[in-house]
C-alpha cells in the first residue's frame, strides 16, 4: 500500500512591530527555515501584504507581523520553530503556537506532540492542549503564556477531510489528471473568486494549492490515497453563511472530517446525512476561542475489515 501522511503539524506565530517586518528577513531566511522542517520551497506568489511560499510538503505565509507554516509527511516542524527562535528575541514574539493534528501512523514520525513541546519549552514558557477523544479525531495545540489580544476579524477555519470517495476522489487517483481539471472540482472559481494562486501536482498524485487576496489566505492539500485519503483546507476568510464548506463536503464526499476555528464561526448543523460525534471548545488565555468539531457521514458508519497479511480465505 502506496502511505503518505497527509495529516499536519502547524506553527504561527505573531511579532511586534519594533522587530520590523518578517518579510524583510528574505527568501534566503525562510528557505533555511524550511529546511530544517526537512521541507523546500517549490513556488512563490506574492502581494502588497503577503508572500506566500508552495512547499515540497505544504505551505509557508509571510506577513509582515506574523507568519504561518504547515507541513505534512514526517517533517520535523519543531525544529524549524526552534530555528526561528533562534533569530527573533522572545520579546518580540507577541504570539505563538504550535499545533499537531491526530495522525494515521503516528509511530512513523519522527517525534511525537510531547516531544516536540518538550524542547519548544525549554526555550518558550507555554501551556498544551488536546481538543477532542484521544482514541478518536482530536487536535493538539502548545501556545505561548503571554496576554495578547487578537485584532477584529483575526480568524482561522481549517476543514479536514478523510476517507475522500465518489467521482472527485477518483478524479484525484488517476492518470492523466490536470491543474485545470482539479481547479474545476474544488470549484476555485467560486469559492476563491479574485485569488492569486499557485497550485502543483505531485507524482503519482497528491495537489497542494495557495491562494492570496490583498491580506486574505487560503490553502488547499490533497493526498488522495484510497486508504488514507486526506485534504484540508485552511483560510483567514469568513466562512459562515459563505457556502464554501458545503461546497468541499459536496466535492469530495469525505467520510468524516474536523472542523478547527480560531475566533471563527462557522457552524454545520447536524442533518440526515451526518453528525457531530464530538465537540470541544476553550477560550486559550493567549486570546483566541479555539473550537474543535468532529463529524462523520451516515455512509462512513459500516467499515469493512481490510486484509493486511495473509492470504484470503
Amino acid at each position: 500500500m502506496m502511505f503518505f501522511e497527509g495529516s499536519e503539524k502547524k506553527i504561527e506565530v505573531i511579532t511586534s512591530t519594533e522587530f520590523g517586518s518578517l518579510r524583510a528577513l528574505g527568501k534566503d531566511f525562510w528557505t533555511k527555515v524550511v529546511a530544517h522542517a526537512c521541507a523546500e520551497i517549490l513556488d512563490t506568489i506574492s502581494n502588497e501584504h503577503c508572500d506566500a511560499y508552495l512547499l515540497s510538503e505544504s505551505s509557508l505565509f509571510v506577513w509582515d507581523d506574523r507568519f504561518l507554516m504547515l507541513t505534512c509527511g514526517t517533517t520535523t516542524l519543531a525544529e524549524a520553530f526552534l530555528y526561528f527562535c533562534d533569530h527573533v528575541s522572545d520579546k518580540n514574539i507577541l504570539f505563538a503556537s504550535y499545533q499537531r493534528k491526530n495522525e494515521y501512523l503516528s509511530h512513523l514520525q519522527k517525534s511525537s506532540f510531547q516531544e516536540d513541546i518538550d524542547r519548544i519549552s525549554e526555550r518558550l514558557d507555554g501551556t498544551a492542549y488536546r481538543l477532542g477523544n484521544l482514541d478518536s479525531h482530536h487536535n493538539y495545540i502548545f501556545h505561548l503564556n503571554k496576554p495578547y489580544q487578537p485584532e477584529q476579524g483575526d480568524t482561522t477555519s481549517e476543514l479536514l477531510m478523510y476517507h475522500i470517495k465518489g467521482e472527485g476522489a477518483d478524479y484525484l487517483r488517476s492518470e492523466g489528471q490536470t491543474l485545470e481539471g482539479v481547479r474545476k472540482l474544488l470549484c476555485l472559481d467560486q469559492i476563491l473568486p479574485g485569488f492569486e494562486i499557485r497550485d502543483w501536482l505531485f507524482e503519482p498524485f497528491g495537489y497542494s494549492l495557495n491562494a492570496i487576496k490583498g491580506d486574505r489566505y487560503a490553502t488547499f492539500h490533497i493526498t488522495p490515497q484510497e486508504e488514507s485519503s486526506y485534504v484540508s483546507f485552511e483560510t483567514n476568510l469568513e466562512l459562515e453563511d459563505s457556502g464554501i464548506l458545503e461546497i468541499m463536503l459536496d466535492a469530495l464526499k469525505p467520510g468524516s472530517w474536523d472542523l478547527i476555528g480560531f475566533n471563527a464561526l462557522a457552524p454545520l448543523l447536524e442533518n440526515e446525512r451526518f453528525t457531530c460525534l464530538a465537540e470541544s471548545k476553550i477560550a486559550l488565555p493567549c486570546g483566541y476561542d479555539m473550537t474543535f468539531n468532529h463529524y462523520q457521514h451516515g455512509e462512513h458508519k459500516v467499515i469493512a475489515a481490510e486484509r493486511l497479511t495473509g492470504k484470503a480465505a
